[in-house]
């Protein structure tokens, strides 16, 4: 940028998309909305969340708005998105904040589900974000799943609101990304804003957990009371 350049900024209408998975014998389900991680895609997530949280739940994946080529050259025919990068990182979680909302607002209005029934999942990136949704807008969910993710760096401060709505964190005790550290410091992080918290550290590396679902439909009975 030379001396005399200057920023500008606009705003444009953004197609954002999901998948939707509404089981057949769905009496009285949760709605679960997945945020997959970094690279991925939300046919992934779908696929991975629907064993995650049990049948008769319907699940929402949602594609991160940043798209880019996953191979080693740009032009590649696989392609992964993302939920943004640091350097416009309060325009990411901005748009993150909105995309959430729009999502819960439509289906919450489709299936006529509240708020106190609707779960927000993510694995890796957005785990930080949905931390920072729930610290921001409490009300909009009953409960927060976080699968190998961290928290915000800025969590301790009071722009964050206390919150009510239970959170599961499950870690991994050899995550490339997050060491095992620094992850045993979250629960108490956690709750300095937010009223439970229920941490769980798995074995392996920075991958899905699928074996998690042990733990976490017992805690959907727990927080959900089904």
């Amino acid at each position: 940028m030379t001396p005399t350049s200057e920023v500008c900024n606009f705003e444009t209408p953004l197609r954002c998309r999901y998948l939707l998975d509404v089981p057949d014998d769905a009496a009285h389900p949760l709605l679960v909305l997945a945020l997959h991680g970094y690279g991925s895609n939300p046919e992934a997530m779908l696929r991975l969340t629907v064993p995650l949280v049990g049948p008769g739940n319907i699940v929402a994946a949602i594609q991160a708005p940043f798209q880019h080529y996953l191979g080693d050259k740009p032009g590649s025919a696989e392609i992964g998105y993302n939920w943004g990068v640091r350097i416009h990182h309060e325009d990411a979680i901005n748009l993150h904040h909105a995309m959430l909302r729009a999502v819960l607002n439509d289906l919450r209005a489709r299936f006529d589900i509240p708020a106190q029934r609707c779960a927000l999942t993510g694995f890796s990136q957005p785990v930080g974000l949905n931390y920072r949704f729930v610290g921001t807008h409490p009300g909009e969910v009953g409960g927060v799943i976080a699968l190998c993710g961290g928290v915000p760096r800025d969590w301790e401060e009071d722009k964050y609101q206390r919150v009510t709505t239970p959170i599961l964190h499950i870690s991994r005790n050899q995550d490339e990304y997050f060491p095992v550290d620094t992850v045993l410091k979250f629960e108490d992080r956690l709750r300095v804003h937010a009223a439970d918290v229920e941490f769980h550290l798995m074995p392996g590396a920075h991958r899905f957990p699928s074996k998690a679902s042990a733990i976490v439909q017992p805690w959907l009975n727990r927080v959900f009371s089904r």
